[in-house]
């Protein structure tokens, strides 16, 4: 296996500014990837709320002064650097104060809208990263962006670099984790982030339905494609899984696009070393989560004699997460005979809806309204059940946690998530969820109440729990597969 250099870009590395998906695998990929020995750095830009003090960054004195200029406006930007929590991979964090010294990521934080310059924004930083590397000295054989905020580094990379003696050896991959959200702007923003007119028409780059998408031309650029998922892959080429209008590129770009399946983070959630959990376990004394779960009730103050079946569901309540198919299964989810255990938030209206129902229901749904770590932790190892409202399997991997602690995901079959869940079979005792088939309220129910069936098989469901738990769907695995696509990558001409 071929040791590479790589530079990892992201608008979102968790714990340092985690607003949506990408931050996860953000983190999480580049650990693993320094773990096989890999030369791997991040670069992200630094925002107003990444807390400077408890994270340890530290000025880097050839980043001071970092030059960045396009379409004839010059602006300075400057560096910093510190580690991933818990690992080795430096982080380089790219300050631009007009773009980035603000409260929110995306969007502002008390209005809830999205900043007008974001295209510009994220431009000057794309732009930035290239700068940061040549005055850091440090040469990457692989410059791996993420969505449409890095997306324009393979597009500058093979025109305004393409004869800086430099990147010469530098090959880009791209992962497309969310289509839909393309970084789509108004034509006439172009002209403020170095894409000259001519690539708006030229095989229609930049162009779809009349705006520019930041991914679109990414993805014309970049040497290499990824999306999350080998069956994802699949579906988006197959046209299962919308384009969003991208459709014709990603045929174009087939041979150049795979499909690699996230992993789970076992050096975080692994119960046999949870330092947050009462009782360590594992396959061989899975009678100890036993343990977890009367530690749980206790915590949240419920009656430790409880037969019920718990059942976790984590969630932000947003459409991309599920939640709104979840406040409207509730009350139908709310007659099954378990008892439900709920961690997350939404807007003012959902808020008001989840605290109605749970007035009504206290006895039947628990809610955490923050989400609490080190509480996370101890539900998942007391459940029994875990139900992911999620339709989307590029989110955190809740379900492959789930089945790392022996509680048994009720968990969509299509999508990402296809490449990990089996369906439980009692017939043949193969299996480790219960899939739901369908995103809808119906199959959601369905397939909850197949669980609970289980749940009373004593000998049924400690089958499924230990099918859960001896798999593995370790980040390693994934690393892997993406030192192949680096490979493909570079040789790229």
């Amino acid at each position: 296996m071929r040791d590479f250099k790589v530079c990892y870009v992201s608008a979102e590395v968790s714990p340092f500014a985690s607003p949506g998906s990408l931050a996860y695998t953000s983190k999480t990929l580049p650990v693993a990837l320094k773990n096989i020995n890999q030369d791997i750095r991040l670069m992200m830009p630094k925002y107003k709320l990444i807390n400077e003090r408890k994270y340890v960054l530290r000025e880097v004195i050839r980043l001071r002064e970092v030059g960045i200029s396009l379409n004839g406006s010059d602006k300075m930007a400057n560096g910093k650097t510190a580690f991933l929590p818990n690992s080795k991979v430096h982080v380089y964090f790219l300050s631009v104060p007009e773009y980035f010294d603000r409260k929110g990521v995306y969007a502002d934080e008390k209005t809830g809208k999205f900043f007008p310059d974001n295209a510009e924004r994220f431009a000057f930083f794309c732009k930035g990263v290239l700068e940061t590397l040549k005055l850091l000295y440090w040469q990457p054989d692989i410059i791996h962006c993420s969505d449409w905020t890095s997306a324009l580094i393979p597009f500058y990379l093979k025109t305004h670099y393409k004869d800086d003696e430099f990147f010469q050896n530098t090959r880009t991959v791209l992962t497309l984790h969310n289509l839909e959200d393309q970084g789509l702007f108004p034509l006439d923003e172009v002209k403020n982030i170095g894409i000259p007119e001519e690539f708006l028409d030229k095989e229609n780059v930049f162009g779809n339905n009349g705006k520019v998408s930041l991914l679109r031309g990414g993805m014309h650029y970049a040497d290499v494609l990824n999306t999350v998922g080998e069956s994802r892959a699949k579906a988006l080429l197959s046209g299962e899984e919308p384009a969003h209008g991208l459709e014709e590129l990603l045929q174009s770009r087939k041979k150049d696009f795979v499909g690699i399946t996230n992993g789970a983070d076992y050096m975080e959630w692994d119960p046999e070393n949870d330092k947050f959990i009462n009782t360590p376990y594992d396959a061989k004394n899975l009678q100890l989560k036993d343990e977890n779960r009367t530690a749980l009730l206790e915590e949240l103050e419920l009656d430790e004699e409880m037969k019920l079946p718990l059942v976790s569901i984590f969630t932000d309540f947003s459409e991309e997460r599920g939640g709104e198919l979840l406040l409207e299964a509730m009350e139908d989810l709310l007659k099954v005979k378990a008892h439900f255990i709920l961690m997350g938030k939404g807007d003012e209206k959902q808020q008001k809806q989840i605290s109605g129902l749970v007035k009504k229901n206290a006895d039947k749904i628990t809610w955490i309204e923050d989400h609490d770590k080190k509480l996370a932790h101890k539900i998942i190892a007391g459940s029994d059940i875990m139900l992911v409202p999620t339709p989307m399997g590029e989110i955190e991997s809740y379900h492959l946690n789930g089945m790392r602690y022996g509680t048994v995901p009720v968990v969509p079959d299509f999508g990402a998530y296809s490449d990990t869940v089996v369906d439980f079979s009692a017939e043949t005792g193969k299996g480790n969820a219960f899939a739901i088939s369908k995103f809808n309220k119906t199959t959601m129910l369905k397939a909850l109440r197949a669980a609970i069936r289980c749940y009373d098989d004593k000998k049924l469901f400690t089958k499924v729990q230990k099918n859960g738990m001896r798999a593995n769907h370790s980040w390693t695995n994934a690393a892997d597969k993406y030192i192949k696509l680096y490979e493909k990558a570079s040789k790229k001409k």
